[in-house]
């Protein structure tokens, strides 16, 4: 029976290695809101012998979840892997100075889609015996990241209740410093040579969680 592995936040960074590195033994269900990165990770991966399913949605918009997740079920009734790699990165900001638009959309994104993603999904992991993946970035209470710093935090905070209920196979990695787009906003004159590729981070967690 084939595997099916769902990435949010797959169109670039770790969640599109994740897609790519998954896409030897998983159907991806792949989703974002960028059209055009999806299909350059649909092109890579059929160009390896993958398949992929595109889904160019917005996490916070819980309906286009609730219909993903019944098409799932509909079609392939189970899900065997979930990874998490959709995330809000808003401006560094002094705390007294944080926008209150960029603190709703990183609540809205990296707090309550997944509290609203974690029981469409459950049922469909749990049909498989699946496993359900989310990454850690520990700058909670670190000067300037008061907005993403507290929504990453509450997020895995979330997570780490799920792991601890039992229900699930719930992993959480910290894959370390990587040149993404999140973190060059945050780190600009970073050296991104002295990083590790998402590829090479994306293969590493897969060994982890086996």
């Amino acid at each position: 029976m084939t595997k099916i592995a769902l990435i949010t936040g797959a169109s670039r960074g770790l969640g599109a290695a994740f897609a790519e590195a998954l896409s030897d033994t998983h159907h991806i269900i792949a989703v974002s809101r960028t059209v055009g990165a999806l299909e350059d990770l649909d092109d890579r991966i059929q160009a390896k012998g993958g398949s992929a399913t595109l889904a160019p949605m917005d996490v916070t918009n819980t309906d286009a979840m609730a219909t993903l997740c019944r098409g799932i079920h509909d079609r392939w009734g189970k899900l065997d892997l979930w990874v998490h790699a959709a995330i809000h990165a808003p401006p560094l900001a002094p705390a007294d100075h944080v926008d209150a638009k960029d603190m709703a959309k990183s609540v809205a994104t990296n707090v309550t889609a997944t509290a609203t993603l974690i029981p469409f999904v459950s049922p469909l992991l749990a049909a498989a015996d699946g496993q359900a993946v989310f990454l850690e970035d520990d700058q909670a209470g670190k000067k300037f990241f008061g907005a993403y710093g507290a929504t990453k935090a509450a997020q895995i905070a979330l997570a780490k209740s799920w792991q601890a209920e039992g229900t699930t196979k719930v992993h959480i990695l910290s894959p370390g410093p990587m040149p993404t787009a999140t973190r060059a906003r945050f780190f600009p004159g970073e050296d991104r040579d002295a990083l590790v590729a998402p590829a090479d981070a994306a293969q590493k967690a897969l060994q982890e969680i086996g």
